[in-house]
């Protein structure tokens, strides 16, 4: 098995330093560059599975960069930023970003989402598109050929919009998904900031297959972005 090319755009040289040998170790090929234009023609010369992007490069904005990566490559993009607000996130996944960690974060935590987005860029890699197959959460499973959902073997019942709403989450597991994103595909255009529906469908969704709602275990807030599904793993 080849290793994995990662390509790091991130000015502060301490990331470097510190994610390299971590991720070598990982048995990922490491590539590093300092400002965006050199991130994006290493993009063209290197062909990453995965790209780790700063939003505060010292030659371009970010967002712009991440814009230019996402149009030439199918490549998983995580962002790293000391940006924590809700704003910059909700921005850089709107524009195709599959994840994003705010300064500092643990090796751990890193890898875990770095492996989420490579298997998702996996199951989609060279394939044509084909009939989607159960989705195998813990003890949910949604059958779509049959159109069924259940949990721990027992019959979950769902309206047409909850099982679109839960079907749309479980098969981004381990991966945000914006309120904007979720309204978009769920509802259509012109319900993107009408969060108050979402939220009474996503509380509606955990009272059939939460053990307890009120602490979820399967549909995560993201507070102010959108919702995580949990991840298979």
């Amino acid at each position: 098995m080849r290793e994995r090319r990662v390509l790091i755009i991130d000015d502060e040289p301490a990331i470097g330093r510190a994610l390299r040998p971590a991720l070598q170790g990982h048995q990922f090929a490491v590539s590093v560059a300092v400002t965006g234009a050199e991130g994006l023609s290493r993009l063209a010369r290197e062909e990453p599975d995965l790209v780790l992007l700063d939003l505060g490069l010292p030659d371009a904005d970010g967002l712009v960069v991440l814009r230019q990566i996402r149009a030439q490559s199918a490549a998983p993009i995580i962002i790293l930023s000391v940006r924590g607000g809700e704003r910059d996130k909700i921005a850089a996944l709107d524009e195709g970003a599959d994840d994003y960690l705010t300064k500092p974060f643990s090796i751990g935590e890193l890898l875990a989402r770095m492996r989420v987005a490579l298997r998702h860029a996996n199951e989609h890699d060279g394939a044509p598109p084909a009939p989607p197959g159960p989705v195998v959460v813990a003890e949910l499973t949604l059958d779509p050929a049959r159109h069924v959902a259940t949990m721990r073997g027992a019959p979950v019942h769902l309206s047409p919009t909850e099982w679109n709403l839960l079907e749309l989450l479980a098969r981004n597991a381990g991966k945000v998904v914006t309120h904007r994103t979720i309204l978009h595909r769920v509802w259509g255009p012109e319900y993107e900031a009408d969060t108050q529906l979402l939220r009474v469908y996503i509380g509606q969704l955990r009272g059939k297959i939460e053990a307890r709602p009120e602490r979820p275990t399967y549909i995560l807030t993201e507070p102010g972005i959108g919702y995580r599904f949990r991840d298979s793993e």
